[in-house]
């Protein structure tokens, strides 16, 4: 055991060259990963209270059991959002923007925002009073109409389908108004308004509300497809009757709406890695549907107000990463990014580890073969006759080599070697005394 222990402590102190080899390769591995992605990020969510606000608290919620935190930033309305997300320092990394929104921007801001796909449908809605008559968007001239609030996205979708109605913004009747959500549905209702646009889903309770009051009615878009060809970014959606309130029978009949969707935006400063996390937390939260949605239908590619990023393009066709499957995220994202150098670090160890035995055997060989330096130096010097008159010297200093290495430790398995320097040793310093002894004799005679 002693004998083992001994060999073992020989191979490792011929082997410490591997020591700053090694921690030089690890600290490379330690430089050259990516950093981590970070463990939390904020949204701009819209109004408080509003569709995209409530969304963004489920996935707050979904997300925190990954341990991931997602702060959440109210903004004025949709032009606020895209402002916050397009800021020179911006403090949001992600956030909902209605599709057709986009038309809004120029094209270079528009390169700097990313798709993570659609999250569901948000129709357009216009209700007017019961009393009235109205089968073209023409007709709501005469009447006092809520367009939705300025810079919101029901403003700007309303504005979208009256100027391709052929009316423009600066053809507005003085009693349209810049009104939405929460007053504009007091303001129908008390009378003060005759219509209003309204984009929301249909389990919104401002939509059911109206829905549910019998001096309202829904508008039916006839023409759905000839807007929904002008402006791409919206799409003819069939409601069927009864679907908003089963129990009354809202809508009375079938009709046909339109609508955009709500999207996941990303700006330069969202870290790609937090996109599968993002998105699979998306799932979840919206793994039921809706009224309108299927279950399973969204989070989708398509449509995208924005060019949809590598990463959640991955995520759509091939799913979460391998390692997000079985791993929690935040282990998950670190062991990818070490497995990504794996490859290049293990085609160093590899010829690195087979070089260990070579070397190994050399480094333990020097030590015996270094001292047939000297005797083979004195053996040419016997072979061609120039030794020194005075052997003593060299005969000693034989002598004190063959001390030195009987203190010289191998492994058992290289004892013969040893031994064999041992003989050729002892060889050298008889033949050096022999001669020693020829010249004693001549010189007598």
């Amino acid at each position: 055991m002693r004998r083992i222990l001994n060999d073992l402590k020989i191979m490792l102190l011929a082997n410490l060259w591997l020591v700053p080899v090694l921690a030089a390769l690890v600290g490379a591995v330690f430089y050259l990963v990516a950093p981590p992605p970070p463990m939390s990020a904020r949204m701009v969510t819209g109004p408080q209270g509003g569709a995209y606000a409530q969304f963004a608290e489920r996935l707050q919620a979904e997300l925190a059991k990954e341990g991931f935190t997602l702060e959440l930033q109210p903004s004025r309305g949709a032009s606020d959002s895209l402002a916050q997300l397009l800021a020179d320092e911006p403090e949001v990394q992600l956030g909902i923007v209605q599709s057709g929104l986009e038309r809004t921007l120029s094209a270079a801001q528009r390169e700097r925002l990313s798709s993570l796909g659609a999250l569901y449908h948000e129709p357009l809605w216009l209700f007017y009073r019961a009393d009235l008559e109205l089968a073209t968007l023409h007709d709501l001239r005469p009447l006092r109409l809520g367009l939705g609030t300025q810079g919101s996205g029901t403003a700007l979708l309303s504005q979208a389908l009256l100027q391709a109605s052929g009316i423009a913004t600066e053809d507005y009747p003085p009693h349209w108004q810049a009104l939405g959500g929460g007053p504009a549905v007091r303001a129908l209702q008390a009378g003060e308004l005759d219509g209003l646009f309204l984009v929301a889903p249909a389990e919104n309770p401002l939509l059911q509300q109206l829905a549910s009051d019998p001096a309202l009615r829904l508008h039916h878009f006839r023409r759905a497809r000839a807007y929904a060809a002008r402006l791409p970014f919206v799409q003819p959606l069939q409601v069927s009757e009864g679907l908003l309130n089963l129990q009354v029978g809202i809508p009375r009949q079938e009709l046909t709406t339109l609508s955009p969707v709500a999207s996941l935006v990303v700006n330069d400063s969202f870290h790609p890695a937090l996109t599968p996390l993002i998105l699979q937390a998306s799932r979840q939260v919206l793994a039921e549907g809706n009224l309108l949605d299927p279950a399973g239908q969204f989070p989708s590619p398509s449509p995208a107000p924005f060019a949809l990023s590598d990463d959640a393009g991955y995520f759509y066709s091939k799913g979460l990463p391998l390692l997000q499957r079985y791993l929690p995220f935040r282990i998950a994202s670190l062991a990818d990014r070490y497995i990504i150098l794996l490859i290049p670090l293990l085609l160093i160890l590899l010829p690195l580890f087979k070089a260990i035995g070579p070397i190994y055997q050399w480094r333990i060989r020097a030590r015996i073969y270094r001292w047939y330096k000297h005797l083979r130096e004195i053996d040419r010097q016997l072979h061609s006759g120039s030794l020194p008159a005075q052997l003593e010297s060299e005969i000693e200093r034989l002598e004190h080599l063959e001390d030195e290495l009987a203190a010289v430790e191998v492994p058992l398995s290289y004892s013969n070697e040893l031994y064999e320097l041992h003989v050729h040793l002892r060889y050298v310093i008889e033949r050096l005394q022999m001669l020693q002894q020829r010249r004693a004799t001549h010189n007598n005679y």
